[in-house]
């Protein structure tokens, strides 16, 4: 298994989900989207395993302007303005290989134990 969690030290989904991977004795790599912005493979990646990437948008993220630029974005331009807006991603986005989760999923991860 390839654990990857994305999210932010402020997000309490992607701490809990951190714990939840620590509490199991799974390895995994830890992202901070504060520090280190997601690629655009790793985007294209997740949207793809979550089934596209309006799944990936948090509508109730604290900046509101982010999410209405977003959400009047064509979908050509769509994954172009996530990249340079992503805390409105919903957090934490946890990849295993091509599988992917985004929020807090603990039922899904079980899966892949």
């Amino acid at each position: 298994m390839n654990i990857q969690i994305f999210g932010t030290k402020k997000s309490s989904d992607a701490r809990k989900a951190e714990r939840w991977f620590k509490e199991r004795r799974i390895r995994f790599q830890y992202i901070d989207l504060a520090e280190k912005s997601i690629s655009k493979g790793e985007l294209r990646s997740v949207a793809q395993a979550v089934g596209g990437i309006a799944a990936l948008i948090d509508e109730k993220a604290k900046d509101a302007y982010a999410v209405s630029l977003v959400q009047h974005t064509p979908a050509a331009m769509l994954e172009d303005v996530l990249l340079e807006n992503q805390r409105v991603l919903r957090m934490p986005i946890v990849r295993n290989g091509r599988q992917a989760t985004v929020g807090y999923a603990p039922d899904v991860w079980k899966m892949w134990e």
